[in-house]
């Protein structure tokens, strides 16, 4: 019975070693720099602005990408191929419930959950949220030294965003809102 307690004893100590050193492997490093450009497409044209990061880090094990989440501040939406009037219309119109409904829903999150790759080029598995609905999506994300870059392109009629949406409402024509738009994100850390 002795010898018994003794290999579980050792077994315990061993796993709780091997707990601490995979714990001490992983490295959390915060943001420090952000840049986050959108595009949006209609049919015969398409919209550009910025967003901004609040708060967002990635997890590496060693120099290996494992992990991410990130804040993004939905109130700071802003649209920069348009001045004066036009582009105060559209940045209210962004903000309200047609949209992204930032009264009530004033971030919106990315968490990565898997990163998969060599070379500073990840395939990255990751949920976002936006308007409190999540969904999982895919990306590539390059990280060299300091920097990581990610081109994402997201369906906004899964966040329940459908203002003149195409693939709900057939008779829009010229006045129609493409479902994806894109994300261009550079972040420095």
């Amino acid at each position: 019975m002795k010898n018994r307690n003794s290999k579980f004893a050792m077994l315990f100590i061993l796993a709780l070693s091997f707990m601490s050193f995979t714990v001490l492997k992983d490295k959390t490093v915060k943001i420090k720099e952000s840049s986050i450009t959108w595009k949006g497409y209609k049919v015969g044209g398409e919209h550009t602005g910025t967003i901004d990061l609040k708060s967002g880090s990635l997890i590496f094990n060693g120099s290996k990408l494992t992990g991410g989440n990130f804040v993004i501040d939905m109130t700071s939406i802003n649209t920069t191929d348009l001045s004066g009037d036009y582009k105060g219309k559209l940045d209210g119109h962004l903000k309200s419930n047609d949209f992204f409904g930032v009264e009530e829903f004033p971030t919106a999150t990315l968490n990565i959950t898997s990163a998969t790759g060599k070379a500073g080029v990840y395939n990255v598995k990751a949920d976002i949220t936006i308007k409190g609905i999540t969904e999982a999506i895919d990306f590539v994300m390059n990280v060299n030294d300091d920097t990581a870059s990610a081109n994402l392109k997201i369906d906004r009629t899964k966040h329940n965003i459908t203002y003149q949406s195409p693939s709900l409402l057939e008779t829009l024509k010229d006045k129609a809102i493409y479902d994806d738009f894109d994300l261009n994100v550079t972040l420095k850390f």
